[in-house]
């Protein structure tokens, strides 16, 4: 991805872009993911202000597509954008992390590992991990939308107040990523095919539960209509398989 874009917006999201795609390549072998010729790099207008979002997505063995969207409203809005979503011959959640800044301000920051599975659950080995890592206090914790069942009793949804803040959030992400890559590189492909219709049906609910958020389909409607708009939520940000994809 070109650095023109994340080098114009908030510190946190340019540190976070960085940092999350040197710890993809640390842990995990990428290979390239074919995004849709008109989709990498999308220019628009929001309401007079030059709309630009930017796609990088990577593939690997476990991971059917690994994403990360960056966008800006002229100088009013900053976004980033980040979801790994495992092969479906794989039994590992969903790891996603968001970031919405508004006038230099962030109002908004989450991270997950939202489980796939019936019962709605992490595996043992990340609730092992996870309950090691530092307590993450922050004075601002937003609540969940009414469409969040998805989100596991981990999830972070945060108002950053300070610098501090901003710092401990980054560290979690990256702490909760870095867990992700290591169990997924030492799981192995599930072979029956129920667990992999579970996954499969788990992971298309989660990405229903999110092409629900109103407020992202809104600004895409506002920029690019409402065609353009369920195009790029149904294929770019919240696709799902159907099938075992090969990598």
């Amino acid at each position: 991805m070109s650095t023109s874009l994340r080098d114009q917006q908030h510190p946190l999201i340019r540190q976070l872009a960085d940092r999350i795609e040197s710890t993809w390549q640390e842990h995990l072998s990428l290979s390239p993911y074919q995004i849709p010729h008109d989709l990498g790099y999308v220019e628009g207008c929001l309401e007079g202000e030059r709309l630009v979002i930017e796609n990088r997505c990577h593939q690997t063995s476990q991971f059917r597509k690994i994403h990360l969207e960056l966008a800006q409203v002229g100088k009013n809005l900053d976004i980033l954008h980040c979801v790994m979503f495992p092969n479906p011959d794989y039994d590992l959640p969903i790891f996603g992390a968001d970031i919405v800044c508004g006038r230099g301000t962030i109002s908004a920051a989450i991270v997950d590992l939202s489980p796939v599975n019936r019962d709605r659950s992490l595996p043992v080995s990340y609730q092992r991990a996870l309950f090691e890592l530092p307590a993450a206090n922050f004075s601002q914790v937003r609540e969940l939308p009414a469409w969040g069942d998805i989100f596991s009793d981990y999830c972070l949804f945060i108002r950053p107040t300070d610098a501090t803040e901003e710092a401990a959030f980054l560290e979690y992400v990256l702490s909760m990523l870095s867990i992700h890559c290591q169990v997924a590189s030492q799981t192995q492909p599930a072979t029956s095919a129920p667990e992999i219709a579970t996954i499969l049906a788990g992971q298309k609910y989660y990405c229903d539960r999110q092409q629900q958020n109103d407020k992202t389909r809104r600004v895409l409607e506002k920029s690019f209509g409402t065609e353009w708009a369920d195009r790029y939520m149904t294929t770019m940000l919240f696709d799902y398989a159907t099938e075992v994809v090969a990598c």
